[in-house]
């Protein structure tokens, strides 16, 4: 069996965050749940391939709604780190860090999601300094 990742993320708003994360960053949704209540309980999405997994755990509250920087950084590989920033820009996605290339090899950028959650993006551009 190979090996998968899938970062889980507490949202207070799932069902918003599905919407945010599909327009600013261009993820699908692949399946969702709903409590009794209404509100969301888990959802699966996926962007080119990479998943991952959201709700609303019991007790939680988000990072901005605490008050608090983001305990989490979630750092996803794509096509187009250029392109991609427009996209999230566009879509109202909050930007903490341009696109910069870094002396590791990467061109990224650094957006925060409407609950506080840390994302960067990058493209692998060339290989890194020794």
């Amino acid at each position: 069996m190979t090996s998968r990742i899938f970062p889980y993320l507490g949202y207070e708003d799932g069902d918003a965050a599905l919407d945010f994360l599909a327009t600013a960053f261009g993820f699908t949704e692949q399946s969702k749940m709903h409590m009794p209540d209404g509100s969301l309980g888990h959802a699966d999405m996926d962007l080119d391939g990479a998943g991952i997994m959201l709700g609303h755990p019991p007790g939680y509250k988000s990072p901005r709604h605490e008050g608090r920087p983001s305990d989490v950084l979630v750092y996803v590989y794509v096509d187009d780190v250029d392109a991609h920033f427009r996209r999230a820009k566009a879509a109202g996605a909050t930007i903490l860090e341009e696109p910069t290339d870094q002396p590791y090899g990467d061109r990224r950028y650094t957006a925060e999601d409407p609950e506080g959650h840390h994302w960067t993006f990058a493209t692998h551009i060339k290989e890194g300094q020794s």
